[in-house]
């Protein structure tokens, strides 16, 4: 026998749903995913692409459609668009957290496998290498920061509180510095360097080839353009885990 379902029943489908306590009173209103902060940001100004369904509710799940008099109470209207310009909560159910959560854990150990190798090999690691370290570790994920953000202090995490032997992976990279600016720059692009590959002094220019951690391309960087008033130069040629045999 088929289940007649109710006609105010409102079927959640890709949707999220934003929640405000106000003037005594809970409503909610029923938003497409990804667009809430993307109208918050400015990003999406039509509230046709935000809103599933243009109605408050005081429950989007049973349908309860809010009042205008309790509307007009707690926001001194009752147009939708200048209600749903206040802030609510977000509400996240809680598959959709663990399938966030398990696609941020999951960015973030790809990014990490990307930018760190094992120190005894020079060998990037598996991503789910990386995954199991950090639940070794404890790392605990910032649902409101993105992956990439997040990163440096879950190498940080890695190396203190995990088992793994971890280390970011080294660059190469070519510095080329004019000759007259050569003798005096030399020890300081050097001592940023863990290994001096190759030097060539050449006719106008200084060329030398360095190993160095990734934090050091800025310090370098940032160096040659104060020293070398624009002629002097930094390139990435590789990381050196992709290259080592």
């Amino acid at each position: 026998m088929p289940i007649n379902q109710p006609s105010n029943q409102i079927k959640l489908t890709n949707v999220s749903i934003v929640r405000l306590k106000k003037g005594g009173k809970r409503f909610e209103i029923a938003c497409y995913k990804n667009k809430v902060q993307e109208f918050r940001n400015g990003v999406e100004n039509n509230l046709d692409d935000v809103l599933q369904i243009s109605n408050v509710f005081m429950n989007v799940s049973k349908g309860e459609v809010a009042k205008h008099g309790d509307l007009k109470k707690a926001f001194g209207t009752t147009e939708i668009s200048e209600i749903v310009s206040e802030k609510g909560e977000v509400q996240v159910g809680e598959k959709e957290r663990e399938h966030d959560q398990s696609a941020l854990r999951k960015e973030i150990a790809t990014l990490v496998a990307e930018k760190c190798v094992d120190p005894a090999t020079q060998r990037p690691y598996p991503v789910g290498m990386i995954e199991k370290a950090m639940s070794e570790a404890g790392y605990s994920l910032k649902p409101n920061k993105n992956a990439k953000s997040q990163v440096s202090d879950c190498i940080k995490s890695l190396q203190s509180d995990s088992t793994l032997p971890i280390q970011r992976a080294r660059m190469r990279v070519r510095v080329t510095v004019p000759n007259v600016d050569s003798e005096r720059l030399r020890n300081k692009v050097s001592e940023g360097a863990e290994k001096i590959e190759e030097e060539i002094m050449g006719q106008n220019d200084w060329e030398v080839i360095l190993l160095i951690d990734p934090s050091q391309f800025r310090v370098i960087n940032e160096l040659l353009q104060k020293e070398c008033k624009g002629k002097g130069r930094i390139e990435t040629m590789t990381f050196a885990a992709a290259t080592a045999s």
